[in-house]
Formats: structure tokens, sequence, C-alpha cells
């Protein structure tokens, strides 16, 4: 039977009945049901180190539990957030940026200048921003305990958009003691500065994550409430993440009653939740998804451009969206290049590679002029997440019709993510090929698009190296305005295609749903902040 039959025949089913004997029944005293936010992440927190993956589960935990020197609303534009606002030099060379009185960490401990420098300073070398930062940068020092100075030997004008960016990495603000861990081990404690504590004690892996209001924290009181701007409000004392990996399960428990907010519904289940008369289906973010296709370029057979460009032809970007969202065109888009549809630097440069008519058997002849027919490509399938999961059968096949011996590494999210991280090769633990999951918002531009930089060693995993798209990229930089800037653009994707750093399978729309009657304020992106339940 399929999973929306199922669950369309028990609209109440209970989740506890489904074996999911840690979620809580719907009989709760009011007044805790009343000051609880209890809801069903995208997957569980891997880390707490927010600078150890791109992970959003792990991204949106760290806004809980720290909070930024600026935040981004819906247009992309910053506001303060723990800064009070800053200044810069007529040559665009030195920038001051001063801290708000008032904000604590968790500990009691004032937030100072050192605290933010540390964190910069952490932060530099993961971040695509950081890293041109980093590239620029003379000096940063404080000044005093409120105000620090970031002196630069050339201009930077995304500085403050950076140090304010919501996802992949945010440069979230630490005690300086945390900060000076490097940024390749990852924190084991945290001491945040945000809305909620983490509750350490009650973290139970692959099942519940718990967050306190911290009653001491400072909100911003400027800028609209939107993605990570605006005062961030703790309506709640207590947010319960309840990981339930099974789509059905965590439908049944959203119709229930039993969890509150959902953040991300599996795609075939959004129209079964939108019928329920007490279940809300949101599209909270407007950016939408893009979904690709990374090989690892260290090892055979993608460390050769020529295998990779022999895929192109047999990718089809509608087969891959129409397996999660099926043939309604509203929720999703093919004939997607690297910049997502929508944003101004989106293009059809070099875009016939595919959209242009299929053709398989070209797919097979180019394979086969590289020698590399018949090669072993192991895929990272993380099969508790079902749309990455769906994607990824879909790429397996199309990698076999192409000529390839591929197979499934299955496994769970966090295991998965594990595996990423590691270069070694294939047949000792690493990886040829995994499908990755990015909001639009985070490859809009190549600034800060994680999947364009190819710096080798240095890039996002898969670790690519194009020389050239990296001199595009600086060029994007110092471009004076957009219509220079889109010119590069279409310099970028041309290139983007003969290098081909991963594969784009299109772009789709998701969403949310939660139990009516409570309050989602904060809009382009789901966090658990500025909610509230209607009296």
């Amino acid at each position: 039977m399929k999973r929306r039959s199922l669950l369309a025949t028990v609209p109440a089913l209970s989740a506890m009945s489904l074996g999911t004997g840690g979620l809580a029944r719907p009989a709760v005293a009011q007044g805790t049901r009343a000051t609880t936010l209890k809801m069903i992440p995208q997957a569980d927190v891997s880390t707490i180190d927010p600078l150890a993956t791109t992970s959003y589960a792990v991204r949106n935990h760290g806004h809980l539990v720290w909070d930024t020197l600026y935040g981004i609303d819906v247009e992309g534009r910053p506001h303060p957030q723990l800064a009070a606002g800053h200044t810069m030099s007529s040559d665009g060379l030195v920038w001051t940026i001063t801290l708000r009185d008032g904000p604590v960490f968790h500990d009691g401990e004032k937030v100072l200048a050192r605290d933010a420098v540390a964190s910069i300073r952490r932060w530099l070398p993961r971040d695509t921003h950081g890293q041109t930062l980093a590239a620029r940068l003379d000096e940063i020092r404080v000044l005093d305990d409120r105000r620090f100075e970031i002196r630069l030997k050339r201009p930077f004008g995304p500085l403050i958009d950076a140090l304010g960016k919501s996802s992949s990495y945010p440069c979230f603000v630490m005690p300086e003691r945390f900060a000076n861990t490097p940024p390749t081990t990852p924190i084991t404690e945290i001491v945040g500065s945000g809305p909620y504590r983490f509750v350490a004690a009650e973290r139970r892996s692959g099942a519940l994550v718990v967050y306190q209001k911290f009653d001491r924290y400072s909100p911003t009181t400027g800028g609209p409430v939107s993605v990570t701007a605006g005062p961030k409000l703790a309506h709640f004392e207590r947010v319960e993440w309840h990981i339930i990996p099974d789509p059905s399960t965590a439908a049944a428990a959203i119709q229930a009653g039993e969890m509150d907010f959902y953040e991300r519904v599996a795609p075939d289940l959004q129209p079964l939740l939108a019928r329920q008369r007490n279940v809300v289906v949101d599209r909270i973010e407007d950016s939408g998804t893009v979904a690709m296709l990374r090989p690892n370029h260290l090892h055979p057979p993608f460390d050769d451009p020529a295998v990779r460009r022999a895929v192109l032809p047999a990718l089809t970007q509608s087969d891959f969206m129409q397996s999660i969202l099926g043939d309604d065109r509203e929720r999703w888009r093919d004939g997607i290049g690297c910049f997502p549809h929508g944003t101004p630097l989106a293009s059809d440069a070099g875009l016939s590679a595919v959209t242009a008519p299929r053709d398989l058997e070209a797919a097979r002849r180019a394979l086969a002029a590289t020698g590399k027919a018949g090669a072993k490509v192991i895929v990272l399938n993380p099969a508790d997440q079902v749309v990455n999961s769906t994607l990824t059968l879909v790429a397996i096949d199309m990698l076999r019709k192409v000529g390839f011996d591929a197979e499934a590494a299955t496994s769970d999210w966090s295991s998965m993510l594990q595996r990423r991280g590691n270069r070694s090769a294939p047949a000792q633990g690493g990886w040829n090929a995994v499908v990755v999951l990015f909001g639009g918002d985070d490859l809009g531009n190549p600034g800060g698009h994680p999947l364009l930089r190819t710096n080798g060693q240095s890039a996002w995993f898969g670790w690519p190296t194009s020389d050239r798209i990296e001199a595009m990229r600086e060029a994007w930089f110092e471009a004076p305005d957009l219509a220079a800037r889109q010119v590069i653009g279409r310099q970028i994707q041309s290139a983007f295609f003969e290098d081909l750093p991963y594969w784009p399978l299109g772009q789709y729309y998701v969403s949310a749903a939660y139990r009516r009657g409570l309050r989602v304020e904060r809009r382009g992106l789901s966090l658990p902040l500025n909610m509230s339940r209607e009296s």
C-alpha cells in the first residue's frame, strides 16, 4: 500500500502506534503544551559544530544557540544583530564594527569584540566568502570591548553580507576560548549567544534534540523579521526536535497533533496534508532547492573532465524532478544551470548541455572514447532522507545506462556525512558521487556558491580544480555593477559546463506543515523563532 493511502485511512493515527516510542501523546497538560514546541527537523543534528558541515539541520541548530553579527532578510539585505553598526573608510579598506551593549553568552559573560574577532578568524578558512576575504585581509584587531577593526589590502564590497550570511557557513559568534579551536577540530561544548540553550543532557542521537529558552537573550530591536534578520524572539520555553526519518510516521504525528511543526514535508505527502482541516501546508522558503550530483574529482573515473562531460547527453533533469514531485511543474523546474532560476545571474549560457534533445547513445560513445566504460562508481545514498535517496537511485540508474558499474553505498544521514568528508579512494572508504541539495539563496552568486569553488583541496566536498572558474570568480568580486556581474556570470556558466564541478539536476520547492493555530512569523527560513501558539 502506498504511504499516502495508508495515512488517508488513519487521519488521526497515533505516532506512538507506529513504533516511535519516544514521542509524547497528545494528552499533555495544557500548560506544558502552551510552552513547548515539538517539531520534526529535516534531519538529525550530526554535529554540534556549525563549521563542521554544511548540513542544514546543523545550520538551523546553530541559529538557535548562537547569534551572528548581522542577519539577512528575504531580499538578501544585511541588518545588525549582535552588531550595533559599522563604518567604512572612503577607500573601502578599513571597516570598524561596533557591538551592541547588552548581549551576553549563556554563561553570563558579555559578548565582547575579542569573541567576535576570534569567531571570524575561525570562520574565514571554512566559508567561501571567508576564504576570499582572508586573501584580501591585512589585519583584524580589537579596538576595545565593543569595537573591532578589519583592514583590507584590497576592497571587499560584500564584507557585511558575508558576516551576516545565513547559510553555508554562517559566522556564528561564540566565546573566544571556543573560537580559538582550529576550524578543522569540531567543538564539543556549546556556550551560545542565541535565544535558546542547547540541553546536552537530554540529547539522544537519532531521536531527540532539546533547546531551552535563554531568558537573558537580548534581541536586536530593528530589521524585518525574515530569514535571520529582525528580532529573534523565543516564544516557547522549550523546543524539542523529534527525529522521525520515516515520512509517513512524521506526517501521521502532525495529523494526530503529537507534533506541532514538520520542517520539510516529503513531496508526495504534501497534497495529503494540505487536505487536513487542522494542518497548514506553507511554503516558508521561496528560493527553492537545487539538486546536484557532485562527483569526486580526486579519484577515477571522475577526475577526468572528459568522463564528467560524457554524462551530460544522458542527463534529463525532468527525470530527477518527476521522481520526487511528479508532473506538477509548479513545484519544480528543469533547464537549470549553475545559478538558480529567478536569480540575477541565471542565464542560457551553455545551457544547451542540459536542454538539447537527450542522446543516451552519444553519452555511451563519449564514455567509451575515454576508456572508462565499466568503471566502478560508488554513490553515497542516505536512505533515511527520502528526497536525497530517491534522487540517488535515479542517478545510479542513469550512470548504469551510460556504461558505469554504479552501486549505492547505503547508510543513514549522519554516516553519509562522515563518509562524504573522506578523501581516500572509494575502495578505502571514500566515494565517487553524492547527491547534494542546497537552497537557492546559497547558490545565487559565485561568491557564496559552495559547489562553484574550484580551489582543489580547499574546495567543498568533491574537491574540484579549475583555475579559470576561480579567476572568473575573482573578477566577479571586482565587477562595478550588476550588468558587469551578469556578463561574468555567463562566462562562468559556459566554463562550468565544460569543467563540470557538478551536474545540475533541477530546482524544486518544498513546504513545511504545522498545526493550525501555530503562528509562523519568520519567513525565508524554517526556524522555530518568532513562532507562537494562538490563544
